[in-house]
């Protein structure tokens, strides 16, 4: 990959958008995934959280995707360069310290910073030793409550075993039985739910598994604490009312073209607080490199009506789990036709549109072969 890096021209920061994709290594569906996955953090750049997983996705990684420099690169690059040249407290450093040492070499390497706009990067402050926390696995305490019953069983089998057989009274015999019984009821039970995570982790990531549903924007406002989101009252036919949704659109979408209207929507993504607001789900768009657009559900269409991809039209995940990479997985693949709908492309597939229960489809308004996120 050295050879690439010489020969490749560094650009200007003004310049990137229009430098094609061509120009890097050819991408694997999963480099595409990770590319995508970056851009999208750098496009939250203020929500702590995109800070902390672009942070970690870069710990060990040499470029965005891996050891091969992409546009995605450039692309997270432009979005955080000016908010990484802010940090300066040894706090900060060490808190953004796998970002800082990219953001270094992406501007010795790919990007053309003037010296004097550099990133300075010291090598005399003295930042805390990384500890990663090891979070407990899944199930850890019940696994800990159901060894504590476990051995509390085996304790009172073995003191009846070794208790004189003629003394052993009804009520004993009785308590012993009922603990067998229990001891086999929880190894059936552990059984069967390893059977089922067996099952669930065989099948692969696909788009029936994400909750595409109909809202409607009852209210929306600016982000009393980040310039570029908009926090809208959105509902999606629940019961409990409507869902706080914020989306970084205010530098595409007037105020007035907010409100009161239909919307396609993404329900079970993981809530993320965003510079204090909890958002529960995503508007979906669609993008080129200089426009976004609120994708348009089908005519008629009432809040929480059910949207899916043809012959996708499965039971979604009631939330996302962010370590499977379902979203990062599909996402890619979505994009619009030259007349706008909405569409899901499996490599030698014909595309599949996204539509409702009456096969009309979704779509943007004006961009033709756009990314949908």
């Amino acid at each position: 990959m050295s050879d690439f890096i010489e020969k490749f021209s560094s650009i200007s920061l003004n310049d990137i958008k229009n430098v094609p994709e061509s120009d890097f290594p050819e991408l694997t569906a999963e480099e595409k995934a990770l590319a995508s996955q970056a851009v999208t953090y750098s496009n939250r750049i203020e929500d702590a959280d995109s800070i902390s997983n672009l942070n970690d996705s870069l710990r060990n990684k040499t470029f965005i995707v891996g050891n091969k420099p992409s546009k995605a690169d450039l692309l997270v690059f432009e979005k955080v360069f000016k908010v990484a040249s802010k940090w300066s407290s040894v706090e900060d450093v060490s808190k953004h310290r796998h970002i800082i040492r990219w953001v270094d070499l992406i501007q010795n390497t790919l990007v053309n910073v003037p010296e004097s706009e550099k990133l300075k990067v010291s090598l005399d402050i003295e930042v805390p030793r990384e500890i990663k926390e090891k979070k407990k696995a899944k199930g850890a305490e019940s696994n800990e409550k159901e060894d504590s019953k476990k051995k509390s069983s085996g304790d009172k089998d073995n003191a009846a075993k070794g208790a004189n057989k003629s003394a052993v009274s009804e009520q004993d015999k009785k308590e012993i039985a009922e603990a067998q019984k229990a001891k086999k009821a929880a190894k059936a039970k552990a059984k069967a739910d390893a059977q089922a995570k067996q099952q669930a982790a065989a099948v692969p990531p696909n788009p029936s598994m994400v909750d595409f549903r109909v809202g409607f924007i009852e209210k929306a406002e600016k982000h009393p604490n980040a310039d570029s989101l908009y926090v809208s009252q959105i509902n999606l036919g629940e019961p409990e009312g409507p869902r706080t949704i914020c989306s970084g659109l205010v530098k595409y979408v007037p105020l007035e073209q907010m409100q009161q209207r239909y919307i396609v929507c993404i329900a079970n993504l993981k809530p993320v607080t965003m510079r204090g607001v909890k958002s529960c789900g995503m508007v979906l768009c669609a993008s080129n490199e200089n426009t976004v657009e609120i994708i348009n559900p089908p005519e008629g269409s009432k809040a929480g009506d059910k949207l899916f991809f043809e012959d996708f039209n499965g039971t979604p995940e009631k939330q996302l789990n962010p370590k499977k990479k379902i979203w990062e997985a599909v996402q890619p693949h979505f994009s619009t036709t030259e007349t706008y709908e909405v569409i899901y492309t499996e490599e030698g597939k014909e595309p599949k549109k996204l539509v409702n229960s009456n096969n009309q489809p979704c779509r943007g308004t004006s961009i033709a072969r756009a990314h949908v996120s």
